[in-house]
């Protein structure tokens, strides 16, 4: 992902989404205890512990061994929990070598005969080189991508454990798109080449359904996404993001209405960054409304992004704690989501 501006007052969105679940209501006085006794049932200790074994693994940079262990680590964990799983593979053209190299999206399917769904997702490929490093000695050197890579997996790794047993209106489907950052020299290289062409091809599949509406087929409909970017830092602060405000102004508040009633006071109702990532693809192409949960402060605010592309991005500098506070947000929302049919 890549950073436009930096925002500090928030702006009035002009181009609300579509199809949305409808906004928290208040918590009412006499539940006020309840709320305060509630636990987060999000295991933050499983979450960190998946993504030091994903860090294990060294950098995931798409067509590399890194990330078909990775892939295979995640197939074999989502099989576990009984989710259908989808690879879609496509070709790029390698921006050093030139050769063609396999890319692929996993998509991990809860309750999969559902037509209408809910698409979660993140990007699981690493940056080839720590090319923002404060050293410019260490540039050439290794990108592990303990938060910018692993905890968006680490995190979806927990949920499955949850959604596999929500049910309700929407089936779920976890995406795990490759080549966000297949980038040796910007701007010569492209972002966001998974989350590109799973866009292209939604689209692609959603004019072909519009053209034959009395053809029955399997393929989804998404009312919603969520991307997850950059959710491990020890020091928390997630701010909406000015295009998923843009874009779905409402799924973006109903989500941040959920953390303020769980009081999780990390998730901060004002616009901080525009931001240029997975989800506007998703948005721009696929036509999803997609809201971006993203912190671009690594590690803190007055710090801004000391660690992002940096040989510093390591297991350390993340938390369970974090993750786990993400993830309860998470849970809390689709509860309320498959309990409401989509507005028409």
């Amino acid at each position: 992902m890549t950073s436009v501006h930096c925002y500090a007052q928030q702006q009035k969105n002009q181009n609300r989404a579509r199809i949305i679940i409808t906004d928290v209501p208040k918590t009412k006085t006499r539940d006020k205890n309840n709320q305060e006794k509630r636990k987060n049932p999000f295991d933050a200790k499983f979450s960190m512990k998946s993504l030091e074994e994903i860090c294990k693994i060294g950098p995931r940079i798409s067509g590399t061994k890194g990330m078909a262990k990775q892939q295979a680590l995640l197939i074999k964990h989502f099989e576990k929990l009984g989710a259908k799983i989808k690879k879609q593979s496509f070709q790029e053209r390698h921006p050093i070598t030139g050769k063609m190299v396999t890319l692929t999206n996993l998509i991990v399917q809860f309750y999969p005969k559902k037509k209408k769904r809910i698409l979660i997702c993140t990007h699981y490929d690493t940056r080839p080189l720590p090319d923002s490093d404060p050293d410019p000695r260490k540039r050439t050197g290794v990108f592990l991508g303990a938060n910018d890579g692993a905890s968006g997996c680490a995190l979806l790794m927990e949920l499955g454990k949850h959604v596999k047993s929500l049910g309700g209106v929407y089936g779920i489907d976890f995406v795990f798109f490759d080549g966000e950052e297949f980038v040796y020299q910007r701007p010569r290289d492209p972002l966001f080449r998974g989350s590109t062409h799973f866009a292209k091809q939604y689209a692609k599949q959603r004019r072909i359904e519009a053209a034959n509406p009395a053809k029955k087929t399997d393929e989804p409909i998404y009312v919603c996404g969520i991307l997850l970017d950059m959710i491990g830092d020890k020091h928390l602060d997630l701010y909406w993001e000015k295009n998923s405000y843009n874009y779905a102004e409402t799924l973006t508040r109903s989500i941040w209405n959920v953390a303020r009633q769980l009081k999780i006071k990390e998730f901060v109702p004002k616009i901080r960054h525009e931001i240029r990532d997975d989800h506007l693809p998703l948005n721009e192409i696929a036509r999803i409304p997609t809201t971006d949960i993203i912190d671009f402060d690594y590690p803190t605010i007055r710090k801004s992004n000391k660690y992002w592309h940096t040989t510093m991005d390591t297991p350390d500098k993340c938390s369970g704690e974090s993750m786990a506070k993400v993830g309860w947000v998470l849970i809390e929302w689709l509860k309320i989501a498959q309990r409401q049919q989509e507005k028409k």
